[in-house]
This record gives structure tokens, C-alpha cells and sequence, in this order.
């Protein structure tokens, strides 16, 4: 998570560009391959934050927005849960999967969010429990029976939206946003 908007050398916001953007061209370039392949599983490590965000395609690179470090990164992590379910829909031979560590006490909190760590102090998970979740989908049988494209904390499903949240999506929306990455996909590829 960049705590201000910064750009690729390629003019992309960082956080879209690494967040959204890539993990989009490295999924969609690994789907050919993975359809081959037994028991194939792509997991996208999301966070519990896209919870306060509903989809939005209107500033993808938070050009016309006031720029939050926070909020851009838990908007990034909506993008890939809307990612996740819409290929598991598309390429039901491999199973997708999005999941949330918890919070962890990790580099990247401490440095993205220091108050937030500050205030959190051994509360936080340590790195081993966060990566608990993502081992168990990538390696248990009982991951992929469960259906693909759901999003998991502690090993288990979750809700995507919470109660009276309106982040709901629609499919119209969600298509734009994949429309919108295949077309910047294209000077990746």
C-alpha cells in the first residue's frame, strides 16, 4: 500500500498497477496453463478492508478523487475479490479463491499503517497465522471442496459485503472493470 499517489514508469497509479492491474495480467496469463493441469488452484491474497468499498470504475488510478492511501488499497482488494468471482464463473477448471490474513504483524502493516499497528500492538496476528489460510487453499483437498470464488478468513468462508453496506456491484459494473483491465492488459502482453 502507497500512502500517497505515486506512478509506474509506465503512468500507472502503483497501488492499481500492482494490486489490480498485474494481478489481473498474471492471472489471465496463467489460465491456458492451469486449465492442463490437475487439481489447478489460483489464490488472491485480498484483505478484510474491501468491505468498506463497492466496486468502482469510475477512477481506477485515483485521478479525479481525493488520494487515500488506505481507501485506493481497500478498493484495489474489492477489485480482486470481483476478479476472483468472476473467474471462477468463466473457467470453472480451476479453482479461484481470494482470501483475508487478519491482521498481521508484518513489514508492510508497520509501514503503511503505523497508527493502525501502533494501536493494534500484540493484537496482531504474527506472519505464520496469516499465512495459515492461503497454505490450507493452495494445499488441503478440503479447500477445493468448497465452491471456487469464494472469500475466506480462518480457513473458512465469508461474507463479501457486510450488512446494509450497499457494496454490491452489478454485473454491468463488474464487466466494465474487466473490460477496462483487458484493454491496459494489452501493453503487458
Amino acid at each position: 500500500m502507497v500512502n500517497k499517489r505515486e506512478l509506474t514508469e509506465d503512468g500507472l497509479e502503483k497501488n492499481f498497477a500492482t494490486n489490480t492491474l498485474g494481478v489481473y495480467v498474471l492471472t489471465t496469463a496463467l489460465i491456458p496453463v492451469l486449465e492442463k493441469e490437475h487439481d489447478p488452484r489460483v489464490i488472491t491474497v485480498s484483505s478484510g478492508g474491501m468491505l468498506v468499498q463497492k466496486l468502482n470504475t469510475n477512477d481506477l488510478q485515483s485521478e479525479r478523487t481525493a488520494f487515500s492511501g488506505t481507501m485506493v488499497y481497500a478498493q484495489n482488494k474489492r477489485q480482486q475479490v470481483v476478479l476472483t468471482e468472476h473467474w471462477a464463473r468463466a473457467h470453472p477448471a480451476i479453482h479461484f479463491s481470494c482470501m483475508h490474513p487478519g491482521w498481521a504483524d508484518t513489514p508492510g502493516v508497520r509501514l503503511s499503517m503505523p497508527g493502525f499497528h501502533a494501536s493494534m500492538g500484540d493484537r496482531l496476528r504474527s506472519a505464520a497465522q496469516g499465512a495459515d489460510t492461503v497454505l490450507w487453499l493452495a494445499l488441503a483437498p478440503a479447500a477445493t471442496a468448497q465452491p471456487s470464488g469464494l472469500f475466506f478468513q480462518d480457513r473458512k468462508p465469508v461474507p463479501t459485503h457486510l450488512p446494509l453496506a450497499r457494496t454490491s456491484s452489478s454485473p454491468a459494473e463488474e464487466e466494465k472493470l474487466i473490460e477496462i483491465l483487458e484493454e491496459l492488459a494489452q501493453r503487458f502482453k
